[in-house]
């Protein structure tokens, strides 16, 4: 199986320490957006993308990433997010960026998110949230996450 992990992490580090757990799991490249041959995406089995939320969304730099992608046949894709706060249930963060993709002709198969240390204002005001975050447990949780997105792409 060919995998490539596309994420964008530019705050505190929180989503690329989770895109590295999955990438070794899944034996893929963790790239950022710019690294990435759009033209080479279709050659990959699984595809993972990946984002910290800020207000509500995904980086703008893997939502235009993935909006200039030209509509094809693409394979298996995932999602995961880091956030200092938790999903909202009326308005999932990953949903926008799953019917991206969806639209753009990847079969998304799972979504991942988990809680990541957050300074964005006000938190900066009181030294941030969720410190230490993601932990061990989130690591354990993302390399699980891996675990059974190649289980599912090998059977």
């Amino acid at each position: 199986m060919r995998a490539v992990i596309v994420c964008t992490s530019v705050s505190h580090g929180n989503t690329k320490r989770i895109a590295d757990v999955m990438g070794r799991v899944l034996e893929a490249r963790v790239v950022e957006p710019e690294q990435v041959d759009v033209a080479e995406l279709a050659a990959y089995d699984l595809v993972g993308f990946g984002s910290g939320i800020f207000t509500q969304n995904v980086h703008p730099r893997l939502s235009r990433f993935v909006q200039s992608l030209p509509e094809g046949r693409y394979r298996k894709a995932f999602v995961f997010t880091t956030s200092g706060l938790p999903e909202p249930p009326f308005r999932p963060h990953t949903r926008s960026l799953v019917r991206l993709l969806e639209r753009k002709g990847f079969d998304v198969s799972d979504t991942f998110q988990c809680r990541g240390y957050d300074t964005w204002l006000p938190f900066k005001l009181v030294g941030g949230i969720k410190k230490g975050r993601p932990d061990a447990t989130d690591l354990e949780a993302a390399r699980a996450f891996a675990e059974g997105l190649k289980a599912r792409a090998l059977s």
